[in-house]
Formats: structure tokens, sequence, C-alpha cells
């Protein structure tokens, strides 16, 4: 592969198979805009980070992909080697959205695919055009679910309290649904059971405090959730996380549903909101399983610390 040319990685699962059904005509448009490509399907959960971590081993310079969140997730970390350290920072990611999620692409502007593939050769046509920019990386140290620490990387949002049930409940909906309306059955089905929890914060080099959440999110990017503007002023290259907690009853979240989505909420009662480099959380009662969402999917669970790996990468699209 010539240094001018890209490794497409493609999760053919993505969008209950809308990925694969897809990728055709995505790559006769990127090749029509003059992009040149190999492609490399994923076989199961976390090959694609295996397969961009050897990709760029091998010299490979940018990597595409195809897929929703999730894939995205797993592929940024294939940017990282086993102990953490980037790769290649001049290396860069490109989202090609065709999953359930798709919250990342709404926070860069690209152009969103439809039925019948409206939208294609825009979306091909801004990618193969675009000119690689630094990009920030969050990164997480956490418990698993068997307790046992573990790490990764994350270029959306994390959060904790209720959006990792929601994790659950999605990835138990059937995916034909598509994005938004499987995130918000799976948040309304998760508040309805979910109780507030008690979590310690700190933020950067400031004073632990103590606070009821319903959610706390760790945000790089603006939305998540489907399409909740949970993040409405976040950058994805300032160096910072935008930090915003749902510190508030259940009942009291139901009635800030409609504004999360429109990103009006940041100055209603019960919503903090703060910026930082650095967050550590964990529960205030030691046996308390406060679960993790990362980019959409629920990796472990909380004590945990969120740092921002300001421009450790590049994004292209």
């Amino acid at each position: 592969m010539d240094r001018d040319s890209f490794l497409l990685v493609v999760n053919p699962r993505a969008g209950a198979g809308r990925a694969e059904k897809r990728l055709p005509a995505l790559s006769d448009a990127l090749h029509a805009a003059g992009a040149k490509f190999e492609v490399a399907r994923t076989a199961g959960p976390r090959h694609a980070t295996e397969i961009v971590r050897d990709a760029l081993g091998r010299g490979v310079r940018g990597i595409g992909v195809v897929g929703g969140d999730g894939t995205l997730n797993e592929a940024v970390n294939g940017f990282f080697d086993g102990d953490g350290r980037v790769i290649d920072p001049d290396a860069w990611i490109g989202p090609l959205s065709c999953g359930t999620g798709g919250d990342f692409r709404k926070t860069i502007g690209s152009p969103d695919v439809g039925a019948g593939g409206r939208g294609m050769d825009a979306l091909a046509s801004r990618f193969v055009a675009a000119t690689p920019r630094p990009l920030d990386v969050g990164w997480l140290e956490m418990l698993d679910h068997d307790g046992a620490p573990a790490r990764r990387a994350f270029l959306n949002i994390a959060s904790f309290g209720v959006g990792g049930l929601v994790d659950r409940l999605v990835n138990e909906t059937p995916k034909w649904m598509g994005g938004t309306p499987a995130f918000f059955l799976g948040t309304v089905r998760a508040l309805a059971r979910y109780r507030s929890q008690r979590v310690r914060v700190r933020l950067d080099d400031g004073a632990a405090r103590e606070t009821k959440i319903v959610n706390m999110a760790v945000a790089n990017g603006r939305f998540f959730g489907g399409g909740m503007q949970i993040a409405p002023r976040a950058e994805i290259d300032d160096g910072l996380f935008d930090v915003v907690g749902l510190e508030m009853d259940v009942s009291a979240s139901f009635g800030l549903t409609s504004r999360i989505y429109r990103g009006r909420h940041l100055d209603r009662p019960g919503v903090s909101f703060e910026r930082a480099r650095r967050v550590r959380a964990e529960p205030v009662s030691e046996g308390d399983h406060v679960l993790l969402d990362v980019d959409g999917e629920a990796p472990g669970r909380l004590p945990a610390t969120f740092s921002v790996r300001a421009s450790a990468i590049h994004l292209r699209g």
C-alpha cells in the first residue's frame, strides 16, 4: 500500500448489515472522488482494534471506518499500542458512518447517508477532499465488569450512571430500528428501572465533591445516545473535556429529555457544566456498581479516571 492510500475498515454487521450493503456504492463513490484504498472486514468484537494496530505498525497512515460509533471506538483503540502509547501521531482516522449510532458523525457535521444511498456522493467527496486535522482523544482507566483494571481510548463521550444501562438495553434491541429510536427506547426503559447513584467526582486538581447523579458525561464530542446533544459546547480539538452532570432524581430528568436533544439544558436546575483535562470518579458506597457508557458501549464501571490526550492523532472527514 503506497503512502497516498488508506485502509477502509468495514464492520459488515453494523447497522443490521447496512454497512456491508452500502459498501459497493461507497467504494464507487470514493473511487470517483479520487481515493485509493484497500478494504479489511472485521470478523467479530475488537477485531477492528487488531486490524488498525497491525496496519499502523506496517506504516499505513490513514484509516477509514465504515460502521457505527462502536466500530469507530474499536478502531481508535488500534492507534495505541499495548502499553497505551500512540503508534503514529500523524496517522488519521475518518468515520464513514453506517451503524446504529452515528453520534460522532453529528459532532463533525459529516453527511448522513439516507435510504437508497442518498448522501453517499457528498460523504465520499467531503472525505477525500478533507485535510487531516489534530484530534483530541480521551483515555479511560476503569474496572471491567469482573472488577479487573482496564483501559481504553474514546473519541466521543464517556459517561457514568444510567448510560451504561442504556447501552445494555440498546444492544438487546433489534438493529433494524435505527439509532435514534433504539436509544430513545433504551433510555426510557433504563430510566424506568434506574435509581440515582451517589458518586465522588474530582476535576483536575480541584476538591472532590459528592453528588447524586442520573448521569454524568465526560465529553469530547457533543452527541450521544442516538442524537442527544448532551455537550452542545464541546470541541474535539481544544484539549478539554466538557463535563455535564444530571445531578437530580430520575423523575426530574424525564422533563429534560427534549431539551437535551436540542442542547438547551445547560442552564436548567440540577444540570452542572464544567471543563477539565482530567476527571476522577468513584462510587460513594464501595459496593455500588456505577456503570460506564463509552462511545455507545458498556465496558465496565467506576472507579475511573478520564484524561484528555490533546491532539493525539488526526481526523479526516
